[in-house]
C-alpha cells in the first residue's frame, strides 16, 4: 500500500473519531448524565483498534480465535458503545436508548451488549481480566491477541501491578495492554492523587515490552498496535498520551467535565469545534 493511501486512510479515521466525538455528546446529553472527558480521551484509540487491529466482527463475537478486547477504564462506556454502533455491533435505534429503563445500555461496561467480552466498572480489575484470558489462549493453543484499555487514575490500584507481574511471569505476548494517560481522574489530577510516574520505567520494571506514543495521532497508535508482540516473550505495554476531553476547546484539560452534560450554548461550540476539525484534517491530507 503506498504511502498516499495509507495517509488518505488515517484521514478518513480520524473524521471518523471526530465524528464520533459528536456522538458522544449526542449520548450524553440525551441521557442527561455520563462521563464525558474521558470518553473523548480514548476515542482515537477505539476507533483504530476496530478499524484496523481487532480480529473480530459483528459475526465473529462468539468464535474461540477472535481476538478479546476489555475496556479496564469502563466509565468511559459511551466511547465504547458509539464505536460499537459504528463498526455494525449495535443498531442506531439501541444506541438511542442509552440509560433509558430497561436499556442494556447502562453507564458502565456490560456484556449484555453485543461485542463486549467483560463487564467492568469497578477500576483496577481489567488487567486481571485480560491475563486470565491471555493465559487461557496460551493453554488453549490459539493464537488471539488480548487487548486491555487502563486508565492513568486507575493505576493506584494495587490489583494492577498484581496482574502486571503475573503478565510477564506467564510470559504472556498476546497480551496488549494501553494506558490512556490523560493525567486526570475524577477528583484532580493523578500527579496530585496518587502518582504512578515513571510509568515506563515500572512497567518495563516487570518485564513489559514499552512503548510511548501521541494517543491522539491515528497514525502512532495503528504503528504501536500492528507491531505485538513488541518483543517476544513478553507482554506489550503502550502508554498512550491523551488529553482529557480531547476534540472540544473548552473541556480540555478542565477536571470539570469529568462527569457533566454539555448546555445548548456548549453543544454547539462542541459542533463548531468538531466541523472545523474535520475540515483541517480534509484540507491538510
Amino acid at each position: 500500500m503506498s504511502a498516499e493511501i495509507v495517509l488518505a486512510d488515517n484521514v478518513e479515521i480520524a473524521v471518523k473519531a471526530a465524528r464520533y466525538r459528536l456522538e458522544i455528546i449526542d449520548l450524553i446529553r440525551s441521557a442527561g448524565n455520563g462521563h464525558m472527558a474521558g470518553s473523548l480521551s480514548c476515542v482515537d484509540i477505539l476507533t483504530v483498534l476496530y478499524e484496523r487491529i481487532l480480529r473480530i466482527t459483528p459475526d465473529t463475537v462468539d468464535d474461540p480465535p477472535r481476538d478479546r478486547y476489555i475496556q479496564s477504564k469502563g466509565h468511559a462506556v459511551e466511547a465504547l458503545y458509539v464505536v460499537l454502533a459504528g463498526a455494525g455491533y449495535l443498531g442506531r435505534a439501541e444506541l438511542g436508548t442509552y440509560l433509558r429503563f430497561g436499556s442494556d445500555l447502562i453507564g458502565h461496561v456490560t456484556r449484555k451488549v453485543p461485542g463486549i467480552e467483560q463487564s467492568t466498572g469497578a477500576l483496577g480489575h481489567g488487567l486481571s481480566l485480560a491475563v486470565g484470558i491471555s493465559l487461557a489462549g496460551k493453554q488453549d493453543r490459539l493464537d488471539y491477541r488480548t487487548f486491555v484499555l487502563l486508565g492513568d487514575g486507575e493505576l493506584a490500584e494495587g490489583s494492577v501491578w498484581e496482574a502486571a507481574m503475573c503478565a510477564a511471569h506467564y510470559r504472556l505476548d498476546n497480551l496488549v495492554a494501553i494506558v490512556d494517560r490523560n493525567r486526570y481522574q475524577i477528583a484532580g489530577s493523578t500527579a496530585e492523587i496518587m502518582n504512578s510516574e515513571p510509568l515506563a520505567e515500572k512497567f518495563a520494571s516487570f518485564g513489559w515490552s514499552v512503548r510511548e506514543i501521541d494517543g491522539h495521532s491515528i497514525a502512532a497508535i495503528d504503528e504501536a498496535l500492528s507491531t505485538v508482540p513488541a518483543t517476544a516473550g513478553r507482554p506489550t505495554m503502550i502508554i498512550a498520551d491523551t488529553v482529557k476531553g480531547s476534540g472540544i476547546s473548552y473541556m480540555e484539560h478542565d477536571i470539570r467535565w469529568h462527569h457533566r452534560v454539555p448546555s445548548d450554548d456548549e453543544y454547539r461550540i462542541a459542533q463548531q469545534d468538531i466541523r472545523a476539525r474535520i475540515a483541517e484534517l480534509r484540507n491538510n491530507r
